[in-house]
């Protein structure tokens, strides 16, 4: 059985990786990687940046306070570091094996606060309600606010294309990969919640701590940090436009439509969303006037940075939990 489930995560790992390298192969297979060193080495502003990592810290944080409030209502009340650490461990986990880390980061709590699994889980299932409304909002602002680039947007990726012409345009076969790839990853979810649907009031407890959302006692805490995370993660995005000369010029309205549209690239399941993120944003911000090698290495070293970031705080959060917790 462990052999069994061990060749399954391996699996995933090969095909989430797998994915997210195939489109940066695709994407950049002609870039003169000279030239991105050039600009890391000499046209990259690092206090933008530092400022940039300091908002996507701050996101990982509120998210683990918010995580505290909802969990509130099941009788428990982790402690902070540990919510915090856990995210922190959660989304490193999910550069590996993309979607694991919300099963991981219910797993830490149940280890050293006890809390129930299932139930912590139902407050992540939540989480995800919560957050996927945010993001449709902001989609539905952002094309309100710019249409014009969104329509175009659509056209350039071959939404709009004639059918005829869908076989010729390669930017089909990425979206036509990652529609796959989503799916995959829907019945894999649906295949983990009928296993714990088998074991005796799992299902129950998860169901738990989705409605525990409704009673929450400090709810106006909870949409501010909500609110918060959502700023935090746009500026963790946007800021980086001032590391550039090629992108310092882009207002507030651009960072809103290709925050967006890389929001929405990150829900294929590849590592930090490697690969659709990239074609994304890089689609986009040609819109913008962005040259289209000037774009790609804006993708690649933001992405590149911010995915080490992850890793960063994920050691610190794995190091951070057995020594916070000596007595468990």
């Amino acid at each position: 059985m462990e052999t069994k489930k061990g060749l399954k995560y391996t699996m995933q790992v090969l095909i989430a990786f797998g994915l997210g390298v195939g489109i940066i192969y695709w994407i950049y297979q002609d870039l003169d990687f000279d030239k991105v060193w050039n600009v890391l080495e000499n046209e990259t502003n690092w206090y933008w940046m530092i400022l940039s990592l300091f908002f996507g810290v701050l996101s990982h944080v509120l998210r683990g306070w918010r995580w505290m409030l909802a969990l509130e209502p099941l009788g428990v009340k982790p402690k902070r570091s540990n919510a915090v650490n856990a995210i922190f461990t959660s989304y490193a986990v999910n550069l590996v094996v993309p979607r694991l880390g919300e099963f991981t980061r219910c797993g830490v709590l149940t280890k050293y606060d006890q809390v129930s699994f299932s139930k912590s889980l139902g407050s992540v299932v939540a989480e995800r309600f919560v957050d996927s409304a945010c993001a449709f909002f902001v989609l539905f602002l952002a094309i309100l606010l710019q249409g014009n680039h969104f329509f175009a947007f659509f056209k350039n990726t071959g939404i709009q294309i004639p059918a005829e012409g869908l076989l010729s345009n390669s930017s089909f076969y990425i979206f036509i990969f990652c529609f796959i790839a989503v799916i995959i990853l829907l019945y894999w979810l649906t295949k983990k919640l009928t296993l714990l649907d088998r074991a005796k009031g799992i299902l129950q407890n998860i169901w738990e701590g989705v409605i525990a959302l409704r009673k929450i006692k400090k709810a106006n805490l909870y949409w501010l940090f909500t609110a918060l995370i959502w700023v935090c993660y746009f500026l963790h995005f946007y800021l980086t436009f001032y590391c550039f000369s090629f992108t310092s010029d882009l207002g507030p309205l651009a960072g809103l439509a290709l925050f967006i549209v890389g929001s929405f690239a990150v829900v294929v399941p590849t590592p930090n969303g490697a690969g659709p993120w990239h074609f994304a944003v890089i689609t986009m911000m040609m819109l913008y006037g962005v040259d289209k090698i000037d774009a790609g290495i804006f993708a690649l070293i933001v992405h590149t940075i911010q995915s080490f970031l992850v890793v960063l705080l994920g050691t610190y959060g794995f190091v951070a939990l057995p020594l916070s917790n000596k007595n468990y």
